[in-house]
């Protein structure tokens, strides 16, 4: 006879393994990983640095999670400040920041302006009121991943 204990292990793994082709893929970054790629170009740009927000976090993979059957490149319209990127499953939140904020170029600091181009996603990572981001990043069905960042 099979131990109750046995069958109860059995069906939380079965129930799993049936939820599992229907939970997001959440890439491999870092609350860490993103926080130091922030403050390496603030600090870059004489700007203090930000720390981790988990309500920024949470509000970041939700949104991130309706990207997930297109990846297409939408803005959450929500209520902070936000960066997003679509790239290949090998990018590192090091080198969407690192994209982010190569607008700098189109930066002029006299006018504070962007020029030519755009610099808002530069914009974002250095604004001296940002004290705080939550980011996150998902596997999307075409196999990119969606990383979005937000700021407070």
């Amino acid at each position: 006879m099979t131990s109750p204990n046995f069958l109860s292990a059995f069906w939380i793994v079965g129930i799993a393994l049936i939820l599992a082709p229907i939970s997001p893929t959440i890439a491999k970054s870092s609350p860490k990983d993103f926080v130091d790629a922030h403050n390496a170009i603030r600090a870059e740009n004489g700007v203090g640095p930000v720390s981790w927000n988990t309500t920024l976090a949470t509000f970041a993979l939700d949104y991130a999670k309706t990207r997930i059957a297109t990846c297409e490149l939408e803005h959450s319209s929500g209520p902070y400040a936000e960066n997003i990127a679509e790239a290949y499953e090998k990018s590192t939140a090091e080198l969407i920041v690192k994209l982010w904020a190569s607008e700098k170029e189109f930066y002029d600091p006299i006018t504070k302006k962007c020029v030519k181009e755009e610099c808002g996603h530069f914009l974002n990572i250095v604004a001296k009121d940002t004290t705080s981001i939550g980011c996150a990043e998902v596997k999307c069905d075409n196999n990119f991943i969606f990383t979005i960042c937000d700021y407070y």
